[in-house]
């Protein structure tokens, strides 16, 4: 009976490390936002024993997910995707519905960052961008960047309708809060066109989130539209490029639980580590992207949060990203920048 209960024991021994072990796998889009998320969530996380975590890289590809989903063999358990994609995953039924309950209080979270279906995991923004060793008044407003009187040279610009459209309403005076109200209308999407033709001969195209650094640096352009993570990344290396953040249109990253993963409570537990509020100051002061939880600005020093796109001096005058009028008006809007680019 003695040797009964020892064996007992000793599986339920053996047991403990597999339990505590369970391996979660996270998936990411790589670069300097993968290592940021590796410092802040991974490691730490791993050192708690709730799970291992293993990190994989991909390119934001859903058909992926949904053919594991639509096979019922899930071997990704938490999947970071961008704002149109959180969406149009929910719509389509990719993914487990969120327990708020198990993440954290609402109330804590930048509003954008609360789905039925996902987590925001952080805040970017793309905004305008100078060589503060060749310029020496920055420009202060969309106002500033079309104008080549006040100040002469290119400006790099995205190759694309979105963002562009909207800096151009800007640029020509509408007010942040009613770029999309202007934008929806035909009369507004001619007058960002007319407003982008002003600037045409003077713009260098981009298509590549590393260009506007390289561009700025090298002198190629005077300012650029970037995204704010770019220019961080570029001065960590010892460049001097400055940020101008009016105007500068937000936009999140969140978490999202593929439908039918094995381990959807690891899952959860982990998503709610990852926006707890020390984790996410650790990754903001890995990479100047914004905290989803609000609690967690006040653990950030003034030259962290000087770089951030939630900072409230920051965030002052920002637009966020408008994922439903990009679903319903992108498609005609970029084909007719497309022809414009031609003209």
């Amino acid at each position: 009976m003695m040797k009964l209960k020892y064996l007992s024991l000793l599986a339920a021994v053996a047991t403990l490390p597999a339990l505590a072990q369970t391996q979660l796998n996270v998936i990411n889009f790589g670069g300097a936002n993968a290592n940021a998320q590796k410092k802040a969530f991974y490691e730490p996380y791993d050192k708690t024993g709730a799970a291992k975590i293993v990190a994989v890289e991909y390119n934001g590809e859903q058909a992926k997910i949904k053919a594991m989903v639509e096979a019922g063999k899930v071997t990704w358990d938490v999947v970071e995707v961008e704002s149109p994609d959180v969406s149009r995953g929910c719509d389509e039924g990719l993914f487990e519905k969120i327990d708020w309950a198990k993440v954290g209080n609402k109330a804590d979270f930048v509003p954008a960052a609360v789905h039925e279906c996902g987590v925001g995991v952080f805040v970017w923004s793309t905004v305008m961008a100078y060589n503060a060793d060749k310029l020496k008044t920055p420009p202060k407003t969309w106002a500033d960047f079309w104008d080549t009187k006040k100040i002469a040279g290119k400006r790099g610009m995205r190759k694309g309708a979105r963002y562009n459209l909207e800096f151009a309403l800007m640029a020509d005076g509408v007010a942040t809060a009613d770029v999309y109200k202007v934008l929806a209308t035909k009369a507004g999407a001619d007058r960002a066109f007319a407003k982008l033709t002003q600037l045409k001969p003077n713009i260098q195209w981009w298509e590549a989130g590393a260009q506007p650094p390289q561009f700025l640096v090298a002198g190629d352009v005077v300012m650029s539209t970037v995204y704010n993570g770019r220019i961080d990344a570029a001065n960590r290396e010892g460049k001097n490029l400055g940020i101008g953040w009016t105007g500068g249109i937000y936009d999140l990253d969140y978490w999202v639980i593929p439908k039918g993963t094995p381990n959807k409570d690891a899952a959860i537990k982990f998503i709610a580590y990852a926006t707890a509020p020390a984790a996410q100051a650790e990754y903001a002061r890995n990479i100047a992207y914004g905290p989803v939880n609000n609690k967690a600005l006040p653990q950030l020093s003034k030259e962290v949060l000087a770089n951030l796109p939630t900072s409230p001096a920051n965030a002052k005058d920002s637009l966020q990203f408008n994922v439903k009028f990009w679903a319903d008006q992108g498609e005609e809007l970029e084909k007719r920048f497309a022809a414009w680019a031609t003209q």
